[in-house]
């Protein structure tokens, strides 16, 4: 790690979702930038291992087992990140997955996972984290919400519904507590390079989705790296962004705009 102050300096960052994929990315810049990173995840193997490749390279971190979706798991873990840390400073609501299918194929019970793991998690989180920031009269909490939230897709009806949640939890949170020091943005990103984002392609294309190499091209150009995302949610987590809040930042290269 540099020995030059980052732009989290001396910040405690909690990332839900954080050991593949976007987070994982998140998690590493965060450290590099001088966050103190707790890396909330399901997978506890793989959030430890990331964590210890983060303290290899110089940083601070560590890794916590939730199901976000449970209230009692998140204030579990929030708790412990607590009683290590103290008082968060930022809190990035990453956690996150799809369901790929016909509309009328889709099961109450996936509906009700989804929701759970897509915005009951954000709605938990937040609720466990927000009374630290309000403690220190300063806070960002940053949401991982999509293109899809403004650009549907034939079989994800709900996926994207969830992430029309996510885009407007972001701005109501943003404008209840403007006031009291706390911002929330939502990060948007489009198609992306991970092993989540690739079944996504891959499950649209069964269902005849085009969503081929030349429709990418015309739609974002290329795929998103997971560093592409990390860095936009770096900027809305730091102090760089201090007038930016209920946003929501596209990091698409254009396919919101068509």
């Amino acid at each position: 790690m540099s020995s030059i102050p980052g732009k989290l300096a001396g910040k405690v960052a909690l990332i839900s979702g954080g050991a593949s994929g976007c987070g994982a990315a998140a998690a590493s810049l965060f450290a590099k930038e001088g966050a103190t990173v707790a890396i909330i995840d399901r997978n506890l193997e793989m959030a430890q291992t990331l964590a210890a490749e983060i303290r290899d390279e110089g940083g601070a971190a560590s890794a916590y087992y939730a199901d976000v979706s449970k209230k009692a798991e998140v204030n579990e873990a929030v708790a412990a990140i607590h009683a290590r840390y103290g008082d968060a400073d930022i809190l990035f609501n990453h956690a996150g997955t799809l369901i790929v299918k016909p509309f009328l194929e889709i099961l109450e019970s996936e509906w009700d996972w989804l929701m759970g793991v897509n915005v009951k998690s954000m709605f938990l989180m937040t609720q466990a984290v927000l009374p630290q920031m309000l403690r220190k009269g300063k806070g960002s909490i940053v949401c991982t919400s999509s293109i899809s939230a403004v650009c549907a897709t034939p079989g994800e009806v709900l996926y994207d519904a969830t992430k029309g949640a996510c885009h407007m939890f972001a701005r109501a949170i943003a404008i209840e507590y403007r006031d009291r020091g706390i911002r929330c943005n939502a990060v948007a990103p489009g198609f992306i390079r991970t092993p989540h984002g690739i079944k996504e392609l891959e499950d649209l294309q069964a269902m005849g989705v085009d969503v081929s190499e030349e429709a990418i091209v015309q739609q974002q150009g290329r795929l998103c790296e997971p560093a592409e995302v990390a860095k936009a949610a770096l900027f809305l987590a730091s102090d760089d962004a201090s007038f930016v809040n209920g946003t929501h930042l596209f990091v698409d290269n254009g396919f919101s705009a068509l």
